[in-house]
C-alpha cells in the first residue's frame, strides 16, 4: 500500500503542484457559479478533528465535501481527546481505517505530524499554532484572480510573526515572491524559518517603510487564539502596526489588502479598511471553499 500524500505545510507539495491547485480552485469556483455538478468524492468521507474552534474552516470543509458528493464527520474537542487518554498514533491508526481523509485543527504542530505518520489516508493541517497552509491556498487564489501571477512580486506582512506569517514565509519560497515581515521587536517569526528562507524574507520594524512598493499587504489579529491573556499588552506593543487606508497609500498603486479573518476592527485594521476597495477579504474568505476543494480532489483522486 503506497503511503498517502499529506498537506501539513506548503512545503509538502511542489511549486508545480501548488500552481495546479490554484488554477484548479479557480476552475472549480467557475463550475460552481455556473451550476455544473462535479462529484468526484461520492462515497468518500472526511474526518474533521477540531481541538480549536472555527467558523470558516468547518463550514468550508463541510460544504466542500457536500458539493463533491461526499460526507464529513465533525469531531469537536468533546468528541476527541487527541493524545489525552488515547495516544495520537492510535487515534490515527483507528480513524484512518474508517474515513478517506482527515483534517485536523489543533494547537501543537507535532500533533498533526504524529497523526500523519500513522495514518493510512491523507491528513490536512487546517491550522496549528505553527502553520496555516490552507489559508495560503485561498490567499494565493485570490491574488491570482485579481492581479495574475504573484511570482516576482513583493508581499508585506504587518503584525505578529504567527502561524499565518510562517505560512507566508513558506509561500514566498513556493510561489516565488519576496516577503517583508514588519513586526515589533520580540514578535518575529521563528528564527530557524527566517534563516532557512533568508533569500526570500526581510525583517523590518517601520510599517511605513515596509509597505513601500508592496503588491500585497497582509495582517492578522495581534493576539491569536490562546493568547487572550496577552491582549492588553499586545495592543500597546502593536499600536503602530495597524493597517489603514493611509498605510496602504504607501504601497504599490495596484496593491491588494488581505486578512484571514475574523478581524478586530480598530486594532490590526482600522474600522474602514475592510470596506476599502483595495481589500479583497470577502473573496479571500470564500476562496477557502474553492481552494480546499482543489486540495481534497488532488489528495483523494490523485488528479493534477
Amino acid at each position: 500500500m503506497s503511503s498517502p500524500r499529506h498537506f501539513l505545510t506548503l512545503m509538502d507539495l511542489t511549486p508545480k503542484e501548488l500552481g495546479y491547485l490554484i488554477q484548479r480552485a479557480v476552475e472549480l469556483k467557475t463550475m460552481l457559479h455556473t451550476g455544473q455538478f462535479h462529484e468526484p468524492l461520492r462515497g468518500k468521507t472526511l474526518g474533521m478533528i477540531f481541538e480549536k474552534s472555527s467558523t470558516r474552516t468547518r463550514v468550508s470543509f463541510e460544504v466542500a465535501m457536500t458539493q463533491f458528493g461526499g460526507a464529513s464527520v465533525f469531531l469537536s474537542p468533546r468528541d476527541t481527546q487527541l493524545g489525552r487518554g488515547e495516544p495520537v498514533e492510535d487515534s490515527a491508526r483507528v480513524l484512518s481505517r474508517m474515513v478517506d481523509a482527515v483534517m485536523i485543527r489543533t494547537f501543537d504542530h507535532d500533533t498533526v505530524e504524529a497523526f500523519a505518520a500513522h495514518s493510512r489516508v491523507p491528513v490536512i493541517n487546517a491550522l496549528t499554532d505553527q502553520f496555516h497552509p490552507c489559508q495560503l491556498l485561498a490567499d494565493m487564489q485570490t491574488y491570482v484572480e485579481h492581479r495574475g501571477s504573484i511570482a516576482g512580486k513583493t508581499v508585506t506582512w504587518v503584525g505578529d510573526g504567527n502561524n499565518m506569517c510562517a505560512s507566508y514565509i513558506n509561500a514566498a519560497e513556493q510561489f516565488d515572491f519576496q516577503l517583508v515581515v514588519c513586526c515589533p521587536e520580540g514578535f518575529e517569526p521563528p528564527a530557524d524559518l527566517v534563516d532557512a528562507f533568508s533569500h526570500r524574507v526581510t525583517l523590518q520594524r517601520d510599517p511605513a517603510e515596509a509597505v513601500k512598493g508592496a503588491h500585497l499587504v497582509v495582517t492578522d489579529v495581534w493576539a491569536s487564539m490562546g493568547q487572550e491573556d496577552e491582549q492588553a499588552d499586545r495592543i500597546k506593543r502593536f499600536s503602530e502596526y495597524q493597517v489603514n487606508p493611509a498605510l496602504m497609500g504607501r504601497a504599490d498603486p495596484e496593491a491588494l489588502f488581505m486578512h484571514c479573518l475574523p478581524a478586530h476592527r480598530g486594532e490590526e485594521v482600522s474600522h474602514d479598511m475592510l470596506d476599502d476597495p483595495r481589500a479583497v477579504v470577502w473573496d479571500e474568505a470564500e476562496n477557502r471553499l474553492h481552494a480546499q476543494k482543489a486540495l481534497l480532489e488532488f489528495l483523494l483522486t490523485g488528479t493534477h
